[in-house]
């Protein structure tokens, strides 16, 4: 099962909107056939290795890291391909969250005879797909709030008179596994104040393979983004902005004739409304957003209770002001969060916190 996962990570950045999954077929102490889902191959983790095990397949126990599908989409249901190809045993790690799976794939295959045992390495299976999880339940994207801060919690070092450029909070360990975390998400949301401030890029330059685009999303509420941004000009169908500025104004259709898509969302008390940008982005296949904002976003977000996980990167250093903390918000009190794991990457310590 450790291996099948290991496939399945293969699969990140090219099943979304599929789940991630993998799947190993072994044989007397062997592996005969294995395999992952990429959504542009059609084919599920479990037909890929069923193909690969061949006539090997009759009388083998499969391992897979999410429950066979037990209803016709783009493909036909597995669990009928896992019968046809005389599977004995079958070991799952989680069940598939999708409501179209009806009775199930499990239940599905017990009536037919095969041993089925579900449960192993559950919380690994069920993390490697708590965007898909979260999305195909509410059809709203799963939030994660990312952000590099100094140990007495400020987002940004004050610039000095001898500083001449930009100085980052975190190393360069932790700057990769956020890349790494762009990689794995479907779009990247932040506010204008952020922009107007750095000027970012804010792309996935991971390096590693993906399906489509980092969807690069922007609430700007006033409509403040110039079309000179970095992140205008070096939009390719990348780029949303959600405002609550008319759409026919100047500056909408300045950004328009630059090809960057502008949508129209109500304005709220602390600026756009987040629960219905966040269900555009679901209705657009958005499974995963990751959130890099400044204190006012973060704090509207946690308020409007859209926000799902915690990723916080804390470097050994103090910035000595509370110019920038990493949350602004009236009355904003959060007490409810679930550890799930401290890591060291260079010098910095990140904390992955559930809601």
């Amino acid at each position: 099962m450790e291996h099948a996962l290991e496939l399945a990570r293969k699969g990140v950045g090219l099943t979304s909107p599929n789940p991630t999954v993998g799947c190993v077929i072994v044989k007397d102490g062997a592996i005969v056939g294995e395999g992952f889902h990429q959504y542009d191959w059609r084919e599920h983790a479990e037909i890929v290795a069923l193909k690969q095990a061949g006539e090997t397949a009759r009388g083998a126990t499969m391992y897979v890291t999410l429950e066979p599908c037990n209803h016709t989409g783009r493909t036909g249901p597995c669990s009928e391909a896992v019968l046809a190809a005389g599977i004995a045993r079958l070991v799952g790690a989680m069940e598939d969250p999708n409501p179209k799976n009806g009775a199930g794939g499990f239940e599905r295959l017990r009536e037919a005879g095969v041993e089925v045992e579900n449960g192993l390495l559950e919380e690994e299976a069920q993390r490697l797909n708590e965007g898909f999880s979260h999305w195909i339940k509410s059809r709203k994207p799963f939030v994660t709030l990312k952000s590099a801060l100094t140990l007495d919690g400020q987002l940004a070092i004050p610039k000095t008179r001898k500083a001449k450029k930009h100085e980052w909070i975190t190393s360069e360990e932790s700057r990769a596994e956020v890349h790494r975390m762009r990689h794995a998400s479907d779009a990247l949301l932040t506010g204008i104040g952020t922009i107007l401030a750095d000027d970012p890029l804010l792309t996935d330059r991971s390096g590693l393979e993906r399906r489509r685009r980092l969807l690069r999303v922007v609430l700007d509420t006033d409509l403040r983004l110039s079309p000179k941004s970095r992140i205008v000009q070096t939009a390719d169908d990348d780029l949303l902005v959600f405002t609550a500025a008319s759409l026919k104004s100047p500056k909408a259709r300045k950004l328009q004739n630059a090809g960057i898509e502008v949508v129209h969302a109500k304005r709220r008390r602390n600026g756009l409304d987040l629960q219905a940008v966040l269900k555009e982005l679901g209705r657009r296949d958005i499974l995963s957003v990751l959130l890099e904002a400044g204190p006012v976003l973060n704090g509207a977000a946690l308020a409007a209770g859209v926000v799902n996980k915690l990723v916080l990167f804390y470097a050994p250093k103090i910035a000595g002001s509370s110019q920038l903390p990493v949350v602004k918000g009236s009355s904003l009190y959060l007490s409810r969060f679930r550890v799930r794991s401290v890591r060291q990457f260079g010098p910095d310590v990140a904390i992955e916190a559930y809601l």
